[in-house]
């Protein structure tokens, strides 16, 4: 089962600099898509929904600042501009077009995963308030996609990250099947009801205490679940940590 990623869309019309990209992308934890035009960026952006995109200018249909403009209609997804104008003009035009951030070329790669972790940090805090969601044991660490219990890193199935995020976002909230299902599969999947259970308990075998007797996920009959908000004083955590 593949942990989830991070996924940055590598748009480069260059072939040895977008195998630069993706040797140190790769080597740094991250899921790489990429491409050498503009159009095709635009639809990898709707379909893929990368996390973040690393753009050049000087592609061969459409200028990069286009793709910035058509993108920025529909997401706010992260783009770092990577390109060799470095005039002042030129970098100001892509920031006033919706670019988050400039690197110009040649670029230090470590500069540039840098760059690329500060945006990720900044876009996940943007959207949940913090870099890192929290429930008494549970920690979610948002930009590394990591998930940790009492300390210790757990793996999770995409999928799994998706649905326990949503969980710690919403916490302590009362969640109907179909909303979840909705917010985590698609529209399409919102009868699915199976489905959604069965990835319950896979989550429930990972982070619960014992989950034939589940402490965090709870059951709400007939409507759907709710993650209990646990807090260090909480005497249901303490109850927790003695089983485990």
């Amino acid at each position: 089962m593949n942990q989830k990623r991070s996924t940055v869309l590598v748009v480069e019309d260059e072939p040895s600099i977008r195998k630069l990209f993706n040797i140190s992308l790769e080597g740094a934890g991250y899921k790489v898509v990429e491409c050498d035009n503009g159009n095709e960026a635009v639809r990898l952006a709707a379909s893929v929904k990368p996390e973040l995109i690393l753009l050049d200018l000087g592609l061969p249909d459409i200028d990069g600042k286009k793709v910035i403009a058509i993108i920025r209609e529909w997401s706010q997804t992260p783009i770092i501009v990577c390109s060799v104008r470095n005039s002042d003009q030129e970098i100001v035009k892509a920031l006033e077009t919706g670019a988050d951030d400039y690197v110009t070329k040649p670029f230090n790669p470590d500069v540039l995963l840098a760059r690329i972790q500060a945006n990720l940090r900044k876009a996940v805090t943007q959207e949940v308030g913090e870099p890192e969601l929290a429930n008494g044991r549970l920690h979610m660490d948002l930009v590394r996609h990591e998930v940790l219990m009492d300390g210790k890193k757990i793996v999770f199935t995409p999928k799994e990250y998706d649905l326990l995020r949503y969980f710690l976002v919403h916490l302590g909230k009362m969640l109907t099947h179909k909303q979840i299902l909705r917010e985590v599969w698609g529209a399409a999947h919102i009868e699915d009801m199976q489905y959604l259970r069965v990835y319950v308990s896979q989550l429930r075998e990972k982070i619960e205490p014992d989950p034939t007797t589940p402490t965090y996920i709870v059951t709400e009959p007939g409507i759907g679940y709710r993650m209990e908000n646990y807090s260090e004083n909480d005497p249901a955590l303490a109850a927790a940590k003695a089983i485990a």
